[in-house]
């Protein structure tokens, strides 16, 4: 068996590629309490003989290399991947784009564009070619609503969900609409750039925790799924171990 981790800022997800298809089994580590008694407690039953790390957090990266007995391969712009690179600088492209680039071009050929709702919300461009072209950093969902919270006396912390009405009826109603409908309208409006600038007729997928949230909202996005990432991570790690 063959181990995925997509290591983010906020958790690390862990699954397992069996002859080619994702398991139905999932494990989640908070990233901040990754250790080496989480990792034992999270993966001691299972047995898998090679490891595909997606990493965005150099010192989980590090804590995982030096736990793990596995050989492992860092997802990084040298891996062999589906899609090429026609970007400046390739070795500051993050592994999760990458891997949502990879599956991009696995899900649809042709332009793909794949938003992430992550801690960040991330656009990542895909030509006609199947190259990575570049994309779009903007705060996440969360970064909104904590700062809210955070930075005023009055405003109280929220969990996003969807409004009931453009007008808000209460203070948590009013920052509902603002946290949920003003972010869809930020990622229209760089939809509309994006596609305007790339051509053509782009794929438009998403994943991330608040993809669902947000994403049924507009109307552009044309496929959400959560095991985007991994699906890449997958096919990586397929092209780079030596099975």
């Amino acid at each position: 068996m063959h181990l995925l981790i997509d290591n983010s800022n906020t958790r690390t997800k862990f699954a397992l590629d069996l002859d080619g298809k994702l398991s139905d089994w999932r494990a989640i580590i908070p990233t901040s309490a990754l250790s080496e008694t989480t990792l034992q407690n999270a993966l001691q039953s299972h047995n898998f003989k090679r490891i595909t790390l997606c990493s965005v957090v150099p010192d989980a990266a590090a804590l995982m290399a030096e736990f793990f007995e596995q050989p492992i391969h860092h997802i990084s712009h040298l891996s062999r991947m589906p899609i090429t690179i026609d970007y400046p600088d390739p070795s500051k492209i993050g592994a999760d784009r990458l891997a949502n680039a990879s599956a991009a071009v696995l899900e649809r050929p042709g332009p793909a564009i794949v938003i992430d709702f992550g801690t960040a919300v991330t656009f990542d461009v895909i030509s006609q070619a199947g190259s990575y072209l570049g994309g779009v950093i903007a705060p996440g969902t969360a970064s909104l609503r904590d700062y809210l919270h955070q930075k005023t006396a009055l405003l109280p912390a929220i969990q996003l969900q969807e409004p009931r009405s453009a007008i808000g009826r209460s203070t948590e109603e009013a920052m509902q609409v603002g946290a949920v409908i003003g972010y869809r309208g930020l990622i229209r409006e760089i939809l509309n750039e994006v596609c305007a600038e790339l051509g053509g007729d782009p794929a438009i997928l998403a994943t991330g925790g608040d993809a669902e949230l947000i994403g049924k909202g507009i109307e552009a996005i044309d496929i959400i799924d959560q095991d985007l990432t991994m699906k890449g991570i997958q096919v990586i790690g397929a092209s780079n171990h030596q099975f």
